[in-house]
């Protein structure tokens, strides 16, 4: 079979969380390339509307969805707006996140729970609600939950953010082995440093030098490094692949673990 047959989203509907920005700009970009109408949520509407607006230039399918992820009633509202607009979500990518850099002892409990509520609450909700859908529905279905290196290894400073992605990754492999047999996957992707404008600020200093001297390509991330994960976890590439994480990380997590 062609590469391009089984990559080939065309008749799939795929849901991007986080979508106005960083990562999931590409992601949205991947998904749609390669024949998915794509749903676009995150909480600024500009953004999405400009993304939009240039899939469907492309001469593909995408609707703007304004929604704070942490707010589970405006999560139903997209999902109900998703299905009028295209049918069945059966492809939803947990993108969704931010992140934070206080020492263990200097972070208050509103700001862990924040970090939390964005990075692992909301992962669960949104997965818990794509596979009660696909399932009503009888639809095959993949979902893509975007983790973390600092899920699997961990970093001064980041306290929060790598407890709630190795949840990501518990979360993961759980509702893998619960969703299995009604046809849905669930799988994770762990990117190592990319850089988006979350960091980009750190990571043009010395401590991004510093992090980049460990990473043994000696680069960080690029668009686009991450568009061949994505796809073969959505698509029927990886038909045969659940409870999955796939480290993409320029081999960091290799030399730290050794």
């Amino acid at each position: 079979m062609l590469a391009a047959d089984i990559f080939n989203l065309r008749g799939r509907v795929a849901l991007v969380t986080g979508a106005s920005s960083g990562l999931g700009v590409q992601f949205s970009r991947a998904l749609s390339d390669n024949g998915a109408a794509v749903i676009l949520v995150a909480r600024r509407l500009e953004r999405l509307t400009a993304l939009k607006d240039d899939i469907q230039a492309k001469g593909g399918r995408a609707i703007a969805l304004k929604a704070d992820v942490t707010d589970r009633a405006a999560m139903t509202k997209v999902f109900d707006a998703g299905e009028e607009a295209f049918g069945t979500i059966s492809i939803l990518v947990n993108n969704a996140g931010i992140a934070h850099g206080d020492r263990a002892t200097e972070m208050d409990a509103e700001e862990w729970r924040r970090v939390l509520s964005t990075d692992l609450d909301a992962v669960f909700f949104w997965a818990q609600e794509a596979a009660r859908r696909m399932i009503r529905t009888k639809t095959p279905g993949a979902i893509v939950n975007i983790a973390s290196v600092l899920g699997l290894a961990v970093a001064k400073g980041h306290v929060a953010y790598a407890a709630a992605k190795a949840g990501v990754i518990q979360i993961t492999k759980a509702l893998a082995v619960e969703f299995a047999s009604m046809g849905i996957r669930v799988n994770a992707i762990a990117p190592g440093w990319f850089v988006t404008e979350m960091n980009e600020e750190y990571l043009s200093g010395k401590a991004g030098e510093a992090i980049k001297r460990e990473i043994p390509m000696q680069r960080f991330g690029k668009e686009g490094d991450l568009d061949g994960p994505l796809l073969l976890l959505a698509s029927d590439a990886g038909s045969f692949m659940t409870g999955a994480v796939v480290v993409v990380d320029g081999g960091q997590l290799v030399q730290v673990r050794g």
